[in-house]
């Protein structure tokens, strides 16, 4: 799901054959952050619980690392133990399953493809480190999203975790906007393996481009871009959450601004358009036939393919929209070389292929066909689900959930443009997993509200219902569980 092509910088060259820092990089400060963070992890009640460990999982940057024998711990490894160790506590305390709504399929593609990226890895290299490599990727994918199943089980953890979040992104942004206006990121006095990587702040055309705590400017960026549809939906859910919701939205938008560079703001669009598309909600069917055969259409008329349009983007002045077509072009040109388990060198195919900022392409080249095919599956899941929600809702029984319910699928496309620009290779995968983990949540804190509502004795299981909203494609008219 996260296969991507990590940017060299110094100390963390060759980490995708297993290597990384030769000796352990952490601020002290960075250190005991983390320990706090861990026990509050393990004590604090589960709804709180899930904000320290997103606080501490987004906050700090990936290149503190503990290095413990030959293997590699950034922070958020160690944030992972401590939720381990939560989880198989309460597991082992009570008969309560760590997914809510129980094992989806959503959770079959996310593990499936995490398994087939690592198993592909570790066929095309045959080499020991590229073993250890995408061991500690499992740990860090499954751990993380493993631990936010557990932790966003119902609507009520899926508010709690957007409000966490714009109050992370408040803070990310506050330290933007000082990188943006003195070209200095307070980062830098952390230390770390990428210390200069974080001293030397990158620009374009004059002006700066602001990472905060993340690897590059574009991953900031789109970290900001995306989150936005989730705020606007506590602005949805009711006043009590509209002024973290006016945080989020000012923070998310001065993120993306922050960050000059065109993939956020293409993210940042295609949130805001997915919300607005809301009256449309009846048509979307029409609306996704409509955009294939537009796309048929000018493949067929067009002397070039129509993924040349990507090169017409350019919103920041500078774009390497160009270089994002060669991507996706020379990905289909060598089909051939790549389609069982990837391709070790991509370089050769062009100048500056080996730089795969695109996260499909990223999935193709270096894992193959399979693991391509399973990261679609998620996202089609994803929608499926959300899509069945809202329909459940309904719009006259209770708007606010299906406008909640929608936004949260407006996060999900953004961020599935947002990969056309970029793939994830830092904690952003933290807020990817993030929001995959509320989907799940979504589906059933509907069902488990309204059975609070029914009388005693109405003999229908919470399953039955969960199951009913999954397999029913049309409006569902929840009220007649409270009533019959």
């Amino acid at each position: 799901m996260t296969c991507a092509s990590i940017q060299p910088v110094q100390g963390l060259q060759n980490l995708h054959f297993g290597g990384g820092v030769s000796q352990t990089v952490i601020n002290p400060a960075v250190l005991v952050v983390v320990l706090v963070a861990g026990i509050l992890i393990c004590i604090w009640p589960r709804k709180k619980a899930v904000a320290a460990f997103l606080a501490a999982a987004l906050l700090i940057p990936m290149d503190q690392v503990l290095l413990i024998g030959p293997a590699h711990f950034p922070m958020l490894r160690i944030l992972i133990l401590f939720g381990v160790f939560r989880m198989t506590r309460e597991k082992v305390g009570s008969r309560q399953p760590i997914f809510s709504g129980g094992f989806r399929e959503i959770d079959i593609c996310v593990i499936l493809s995490a398994v087939s990226i690592a198993v592909a890895a570790v066929l095309l290299f045959q080499e020991i480190g590229a073993l250890v490599y995408q061991l500690g990727e499992l740990y860090s994918i499954f751990g993380t999203y493993f631990l936010l199943r557990f932790f966003i089980r119902d609507e009520e953890d899926v508010l709690q975790a957007i409000q966490t979040l714009a109050w992370i992104a408040a803070v990310v942004a506050i330290v933007m906007s000082y990188e943006v206006t003195t070209g200095h990121n307070p980062y830098a006095v952390l230390g770390g393996a990428a210390a200069s990587h974080y001293v030397s702040l990158a620009a374009r055309d004059d002006r700066f481009r602001a990472q905060g705590p993340f690897a590059h400017s574009i991953l900031a960026g789109t970290f900001g871009a995306v989150l936005v549809p989730l705020f606007v939906s506590l602005w949805w859910k009711g006043k009590k959450y509209r002024t973290v919701a006016i945080v989020g939205v000012i923070a998310g938008t001065a993120i993306t601004l922050a960050c000059n560079s065109s993939t956020p703001v293409l993210a940042y669009a295609a949130g805001v358009l997915a919300l607005c598309l809301w009256p449309l909600r009846r048509q979307m069917r029409a609306i996704r036939w409509g955009i294939v055969v537009t796309l048929v259409f000018l493949q067929i008329v067009l002397k070039n393919p129509v993924w040349h349009l990507i090169t017409k983007i350019d919103l920041t002045g500078g774009s390497s929209s160009w270089h994002r077509f060669m991507l996706i072009d020379q990905c289909i040109r060598h089909f051939g070389d790549w389609w069982l388990i990837g391709v070790k060198d991509t370089s050769v195919w062009g100048w500056d292929m080996w730089d795969t900022a695109n996260q499909y392409v990223a999935v193709c080249e270096n894992s193959g066909f399979l693991p391509f095919l399973l990261f679609l599956a998620a996202l089609v899941y994803g929608f499926k689900y959300l899509g069945r929600a809202r329909r459940a809702a309904g719009k006259e029984k209770d708007k606010k959930t299906a406008l909640f319910i929608w936004a949260l699928g407006s996060a999900l496309f953004a961020n599935v443009v947002s990969f056309f620009g970029i793939s994830y290779f830092d904690q952003t995968m933290v807020a990817w997993y993030a929001l995959l983990a509320m989907i799940p949540a979504a589906m059933v804190a509907r069902p488990k509200k309204e059975l609070q509502q029914a009388p005693i004795g109405v003999p229908t299981l919470e399953s039955d219902l969960v199951s009913e909203l999954v397999e029913e494609p049309a409006d569902l008219d929840l009220q007649q569980y409270s009533t019959q």
